[in-house]
């Protein structure tokens, strides 16, 4: 439940036209914006990272010309969403999912303690970055995009890459390529402001019309549950009804884009709150923004979906939701 930050009247005294005037802007706004993040940044978006790991991330995914910070991060998010003592179906093992064969050989002792421990960020991190680079070596006489070419070695082996001259066709490669280069631009911090989302207007629109409907714990909005939701219900419903689906907790939402800053929003970016502003795996609360600081949210029991203000000590950040990024997002985490 997300603390309340109170603000006499608001929620009572801003109307409809308000919100449409904000919608119209979404399209003037479009007009004058550049293209999203660059390709190669080397910086994290704020709170991306969960704090415990961000420097290791930072530092090692600076190891290669292939590799950057975000990618990295992105490439552990997929694999374990950040759970170092996650193990897959198929044996693969800690934060960085490696299989013990292959940690066996490209497995090091990261933090310098003389152990290589599979289990310990600080050993699987720089081995998945230096795992990486290993296979940028490996493919960079390869046709195409050397970093393209690394992801595919990393889930289908260097060989298939060479033989295929590039992403070989294989669908599941393919996918783990495409998710992970959609994932990276979650995790960078942004060069440049971002696009607006196609679909904001008309996800404000859906939310615009739940207006005053109690709120639910849990709540996703369907007949039984009386039409309520909860936060995140309200979101991934206003995103579903423009073909978009989300992730349905608040902190999984948070990647489903790029970031931007606080002075750069746009009506119908979501907007996150937390106690932890250095780890978005600790949000807890998320709406839809309006314009003019404030948002369209389902705050807490007892209250009803309405508007509130953003700049509250407990704001995290904002993310711009693009199709691909959520689909890109795991949905086993």
């Amino acid at each position: 439940m997300r603390k309340v930050w109170v603000v006499g009247g608001v929620a009572a005294g801003v109307g409809v036209g308000f919100v449409t005037l904000l919608v119209v802007g979404v399209y003037v706004v479009a007009g004058n914006l550049a293209n999203g993040v660059g390709q190669g940044s080397v910086g994290l978006a704020k709170g991306a990272v969960p704090a415990a790991y961000k420097t290791l991330v930072q530092r090692w995914g600076n190891l290669c010309p292939a590799l950057n910070p975000a990618l990295l991060a992105a490439q552990l998010y997929q694999e374990s969403g950040w759970d170092p003592d996650i193990v897959s179906p198929a044996d693969a093992r800690g934060i960085a999912q490696f299989i013990p064969s292959t940690w066996a050989t490209h497995g090091i002792d990261g933090n310098g303690d003389g152990k290589r421990n599979i289990w310990d960020p600080n050993d699987a991190i720089p081995s998945a970055a230096s795992y990486d680079c290993e296979l940028a070596k490996y493919v960079k006489d390869v046709p195409g995009d050397t970093t393209n070419n690394m992801l595919a070695a990393y889930n289908a082996g260097a060989y298939r890459v060479m033989k295929s001259g590039g992403v070989p066709a294989i669908s599941e490669t393919q996918n783990y390529v495409k998710i992970i280069r959609t994932l990276e631009k979650s995790f960078a911090k942004p060069v440049t402001r971002v696009d607006p989302s196609k679909q904001a207007a008309a996800a404000i629109y859906y939310a615009q019309k739940k207006l005053g409907t109690p709120y639910l714990w849990g709540g996703n909005g369907t007949a039984d549950q009386g039409g309520r939701f909860d936060c995140s219900g309200l979101t991934k419903a206003a995103y579903e009804s423009v073909g978009v689906t989300l992730p349905r907790v608040a902190n999984d939402q948070y990647n489903a884009g790029p970031h931007p800053k606080r002075d750069e929003l746009l009506p119908g970016d979501l907007v996150f709150f937390s106690d932890d502003l250095t780890d978005s795996r600790a949000i807890r609360h998320v709406g839809i923004y309006v314009g003019g600081g404030y948002m369209i949210d389902a705050p807490r029991t007892g209250a009803v979906i309405r508007f509130d203000p953003i700049d509250t000590p407990d704001y995290f950040g904002a993310t711009r939701v693009t199709e691909d990024g959520a689909k890109a997002l795991p949905t086993t985490v």
